[in-house]
């Protein structure tokens, strides 16, 4: 039985799908600190406002907010025993708003990363992580989910466990990497490295790709490395809307609506299927984004020269898949998404 994500795949040649998540939560009033999670039982009314902004926006498909919703990243918070309800919820609010949308809205459960390091430098094994996942596929498969979709992942080793959890959940599911270190992730991974990676796995995804990051123009690079080698598995864009600055107290991302039209626009032109914006993108950048994908003609695949002319410059020399990068391998905590 085909889900929504692949009923839409199989009929459209592009897809939008939605924006940041904790940008328009603490536009709405969460704390700087505060759990999102929490909110899909405290203020459901706000997280449907959050789903409904992305579809009424144009989105074909939208995240569900559940990016910490595992059990290392709610224990932080005392609420490791509410993982299944908080993705339960969460999915089912997501369902509420896709079936009320008047045309085919896919509800993709979002899983974000663990926060913890793999052993031996870290705690972390495959088969504690395979359970966390596990855990939160199936509050998410109660609620409703259509897919899964595992995002801002840094660890091949955790790339590996969400796959094995969403086998274990069965549920087809969707993955991508954070590419934040000179074209690479912070474990170091290239871009094609991922996509060498996701066709051995046993069940792989229906589609891949790269989200958050630097900046636009990063990200495009990143898709670029994709095509080139050689996938046929839908590419997934979701870049961040411009560059973050602090202004004011808070961070505040630069990339206007008119930027983000063009930035959809190139990631369609360079292969990518499915397009959205991560950190800072707000409906109004979605609306840009949808009006220019469908007023704009496909063009050639663009060039690094013309990529950097219109989103800005590369924040490095290279894309990270050259012999002579070196780039650093360094550890972290996964962070929040947008």
């Amino acid at each position: 039985m085909t889900n929504a994500l692949q009923r839409l795949l199989q009929s459209r040649d592009w897809l939008l799908a939605d924006g940041a998540t904790g940008t328009n939560l603490f536009n709405m009033g969460l704390s700087s600190g505060e759990p999102p999670e929490l909110w899909n039982a405290d203020h459901p009314d706000k997280i449907k406002a959050l789903y409904a902004g992305a579809v009424n926006a144009g989105s074909d498909l939208f995240l569900t907010n559940t990016f910490g919703g595992n059990a290392s990243r709610l224990k932080l918070h005392n609420a490791q025993n509410r993982v299944r309800e908080l993705n339960r919820l969460a999915a089912e609010i997501g369902r509420e708003v896709a079936d009320a949308a008047g045309r085919p809205v896919a509800v993709c459960g979002s899983i974000g990363p663990t926060g913890d390091i793999f052993a031996p430098m870290g705690t972390l094994t495959h088969e504690l992580a395979v359970e966390m996942f596990h855990e939160q596929a199936e509050g998410l498969k109660e609620g409703g989910a259509d897919v899964l979709w595992v995002e801002t992942i840094s660890a091949p080793e955790e790339f590996k466990a969400a796959a094995e959890a969403a086998r274990l959940a069965g549920m087809d599911w969707c993955g991508t990497m954070s590419f934040d270190t000179a074209g690479r992730t912070m474990m170091g991974v290239t871009s094609a490295q991922l996509a060498a990676l996701v066709e051995k796995l046993p069940n792989p995804p229906l589609a891949f790709g790269a989200n958050c990051g630097v900046g636009a123009s990063d990200l495009m690079r990143t898709i670029l490395g994709f095509v080139a080698a050689g996938t046929e598995r839908p590419i997934i864009a979701k870049g961040n809307a411009g560059i973050p600055k602090y202004h004011d107290g808070h961070i505040h991302y630069d990339g206007t609506p008119e930027l983000m039209g063009d930035y959809a626009c190139l990631a369609r032109d360079a292969g990518a299927t499915i397009i959205g914006g991560c950190c800072g993108t707000m409906p109004v950048h979605l609306k840009a984004m949808r009006a220019a994908l469908e007023t704009r003609p496909r063009g050639p695949r663009p060039t690094l020269e013309e990529i950097s002319a219109k989103l800005g410059p590369f924040s490095s020399a290279s894309d990270g898949t050259g012999d002579d990068d070196g780039a650093p391998t360094r550890e972290r905590r996964g962070r929040r998404r947008g």
